[in-house]
């Protein structure tokens, strides 16, 4: 917390943040373009947001892009925010980016790039998000259904309010390597979106899991890109949560 916190409270800082989360994938030179001092000045701002996991590179071809990561503010906001107040937080917010238009991003990439550390095991995080009775302790009440082999379905389904059985994302498995990779299609039925990918790469790092997960192959789509960004997040950090306490975010 401390290093999110430090990383926070620098405004030049928090304006990278900004550039990252409406430019994602943007390079160290694109940022170095948006300040008056050194590219050298932009490198150490960048290095304190990695540190603290607020950004994330990926290399791609001779490129480092990088990548907003909302994993660490969603903890911040589930330790200190009431359920109550994150319902009003979330919806005054969602109005205010939409009356003011802050996401344009039809000319680039859509690609969400998140990453958490969990002091558990590969064979426990992977059972974690492979079993369909741990997913609905942190999956938005959902459970996953399916034989994990390529070219299977992949469902989350719950119960309505109405007691029905619903199943509002869906997919199949594209690749799978057990306690180390799951990628799969995306697709919410309320979005009525076409098919994204989804990717889980396991990673044991000094006695912890990193956990990354990559949304991306959105096309066009900017509606569902929005749509999941908040959603992992709360996701993750309910995940990490119950791993580590077995206890839930409800």
């Amino acid at each position: 917390m401390e290093k999110i916190f430090k990383a926070l409270a620098d405004s030049s800082r928090r304006e990278i943040l900004d550039i990252v989360k409406n430019k994602p994938g943007i390079t160290i030179n694109e940022i170095t373009e948006h300040f008056e001092f050194s590219r050298f000045a932009v490198m150490k701002h960048i290095k304190i947001l990695e540190d603290a996991d607020l950004i994330v590179p990926q290399k791609e071809g001779k490129f480092k892009k990088l990548y907003l990561n909302a994993v660490p503010i969603q903890m911040i906001s589930d330790r200190w925010i009431s359920q109550f107040s994150k319902l009003w937080a979330k919806n005054l917010t969602s109005l205010k980016y939409k009356l003011e238009e802050e996401t344009k991003m039809s000319e680039q990439e859509l690609k969400h790039v998140f990453v958490t550390y969990i002091k558990t095991t590969k064979e426990k995080l992977w059972e974690a998000i492979t079993k369909g009775e741990l997913t609905n302790k942190y999956f938005y009440d959902t459970s996953v259904k399916s034989d994990f082999t390529v070219g299977s379905k992949i469902e989350y389904w719950g119960v309505n309010k109405e007691g029905k059985e619903y199943t509002p994302v869906y997919g199949e498995i594209l690749e799978i390597i057990p306690n180390e990779k799951l990628i799969h299609t995306f697709t919410h039925k309320e979005n009525q979106d076409s098919p994204s990918r989804v990717e889980y790469q396991l990673e044991e790092v000094d006695g912890n899991i990193k956990l990354t997960l990559i949304h991306d192959k959105f096309g066009d789509d900017i509606e569902s890109y929005n749509s999941v960004q908040q959603g992992w997040p709360y996701i993750l950090s309910g995940l990490k949560t119950y791993l580590e306490t077995n206890t839930t975010l409800k």
